[in-house]
């Protein structure tokens, strides 16, 4: 059986146009969880932000790697340290990955984490965080758009 990343699917009732510009203001839903820092940008190709999270048990760096309009956004783990688990570079050259498809009544957003799969020692912990930060934080800023 082929690895499995972590993926998860959203249906909003906004047009992808307005999804997008949420998912781009990275801050804005992928924070409220873990007292959450950001440093960096993370709207424009190329781009590079970090992620530091639960007092620096959880750092990251990321890189704007992919971005087509109102359809996909995809950023590249370059940097990790995970100081809660045995290989703390685990999420290095994983994707973080955010697909949108227009709907009859909205967007349907398909998430992936390219790389975080079963097998990986954060994959519980993350899994359980990523279903958190999206059905959460980013349905609440996607609703809150007119």
């Amino acid at each position: 059986m082929k690895n499995q990343d972590f993926k998860l699917t959203l249906l909003v009732d906004r047009p992808p146009t307005k999804v997008f510009e949420v998912i781009k203001n990275v801050p804005g839903w992928w924070s409220g969880w873990h007292e959450e820092k950001f440093e960096g940008k993370w709207e424009k190709l190329n781009d590079e932000f970090s992620f530091t999270a639960a007092g620096g048990a959880h750092y990251s760096l990321q890189k704007l790697i992919e971005l087509v309009p109102d359809k996909k956004i995809v950023w590249l783990v370059t940097e990790s340290e995970l100081s809660y688990i045995g290989d703390t570079t685990e999420w290095v050259d994983t994707q973080i990955c955010f697909e949108l498809f227009q709907e009859d009544k909205g967007t349907k957003i398909v998430f992936t984490h390219k790389g975080l799969i079963p097998e990986a020692e954060c994959y519980g912990s993350c899994s359980v965080s990523w279903t958190d930060y999206l059905q959460k934080s980013l349905l609440k800023m996607v609703s809150t758009i007119v």
